[in-house]
């Protein structure tokens, strides 16, 4: 579909013409008109589907029509990073090229100045605000920013922020919209937090699933099914072979990747790690080392695995099975990025984790190879996952089940 049937304005199409935009993607066709129509949308969709225009758009066309209070803030945006809010700044400033929106893009990580024009910028009230939470909560806190006349509030990448931690800044900030504010929200995964967050703050929204993409062919994937006391040593024989280079590797858990990374240090590989708790400062440094390569492996979250777009990476390495098969997606998809557009990507798969990793080639609607592992690393388990599945279940009834008929809490994993 052409952006000249959705129903936008003459000076929105201007702009698009001006960027060369002219066919819709699925996400865009789908989402602008219900944003339009000014009802409340989740939308699944990973990021390089367009879902920024699909958000942007619809929301620079209802403001280009005048009504909306001068000197107030009229749209907040929220994204889990400071790069995703200068990503979506940017695309404003192309697409407000010919129509009079103000924008101010408000983060962490900055000096005095960009401080001081930040807070200009609020207080006189921009159209649109692109925000981080933590940084935004900072300049309500302070009384400098109103956001009781706000008509849309987007949430981008949602489950990422609420990854690393941002739900209690997303609710605080909530309630200070009018109940009247339209609410936006984007994800690139469905798990039942995020669900539960909609049925929080939205009302009667349309819901619309975009299929999620497949690894590309190009990705070769493969697997070393042993145990956990072996991941190391796989690890360290992989890298001996040859010097890794522009290399990934994932865990699920900041505990995990805090271990692992020193655990390469003592080996004397060149590592840097990279989760949440790190302050924005930092993850930049070391992006800026890895993207340079002054750092050979990066450890990280999955926090990060969206956030991490380099080219030429060579290898991504799955320390543990991801918990959601389109995390999977999101982490091997780091590879393949180069000018070759050719990746490799290995998964250590222990036998609790057999079960979890077939959901994964299910979802993938094809087996991942198996890499025979030396003898010498001794017995490894075989891979059986449906018979894991059954036994789990038979004994897994048996533990809940007791003679006061209390079931046993499930464990929650860690946060990244």
């Amino acid at each position: 579909m052409r952006f000249d049937e959705l129903n936008l304005e003459d000076a929105i199409l201007d702009g698009l013409d001006a960027m060369n935009f002219e066919e819709a993607t699925p996400v865009q066709e789908q989402t602008i008109p219900v944003i339009l129509a000014k009802k409340d949308i989740i939308a699944c969709a990973q990021t390089g589907t367009g879902k920024t225009a699909a958000y942007v758009l619809p929301i620079i066309n209802e403001l280009s029509k005048g009504g909306f209070p001068d000197n107030a803030v009229n749209a907040i945006i929220m994204a889990p990073t400071r790069e995703l809010a200068q990503q979506i700044d940017q695309q404003i400033a192309g697409f407000t090229y010919f129509v009079p929106i103000s924008a101010v893009a408000i983060y962490g990580g900055t000096d005095g100045v960009a401080w001081e024009q930040q807070r200009r910028g609020l207080e006189m009230g921009a159209d649109i605000v692109i925000a981080t939470p933590g940084r935004l909560l900072s300049y309500i806190k302070l009384g400098t920013v109103d956001l009781s006349q706000v008509s849309y509030f987007v949430l981008d990448e949602a489950d990422r922020m609420l990854d690393m931690g941002f739900y209690d800044d997303i609710m605080q900030i909530y309630k200070q919209l009018p109940a009247s504010c339209q609410i936006i929200m984007f994800s690139a995964t469905m798990p039942p937090k995020i669900r539960t967050l909609a049925e929080t703050i939205l009302k009667n929204p349309e819901e619309i699933q975009l299929a999620i993409s497949r690894p590309p062919e190009t990705i070769l994937q493969t697997a070393y099914i042993c145990y956990d006391t072996q991941k190391i040593k796989i690890l360290e024989d992989l890298f001996s072979k040859a010097r890794p280079q522009r290399v990934i590797i994932f865990a699920s858990a900041k505990v995990k990747v805090k271990e692992l990374t020193n655990t390469l240090r003592r080996m004397k590989f060149n590592v840097a790690e990279m989760h949440s708790d790190l302050e924005q400062s930092q993850r930049e440094e070391v992006m800026k080392d890895f993207k340079n390569g002054k750092i050979d492996i990066l450890v990280a979250t999955d926090v990060v695995a969206r956030g991490i777009d380099i080219n030429d990476i060579r290898l991504v390495v799955n320390f543990d099975i991801p918990h959601d098969p389109e995390d999977y997606v999101h982490r091997i998809g780091r590879t393949a990025r180069g000018t070759n557009g050719e990746g490799l990507a290995i998964t250590f798969v222990s036998p609790e984790e057999q079960t979890g990793f077939k959901r994964i080639e299910d979802f993938l609607g094809k087996e991942v190879y198996k890499i025979p592992i030396d003898p010498s690393f001794g017995e490894t388990p075989e891979y059986k996952p449906e018979t894991r599945t059954r036994k789990k279940g038979r004994t897994q009834k048996s533990r809940n089940t007791s003679s006061r008929g209390h079931k046993r809490p499930s464990r929650k994993p860690q946060n990244s």
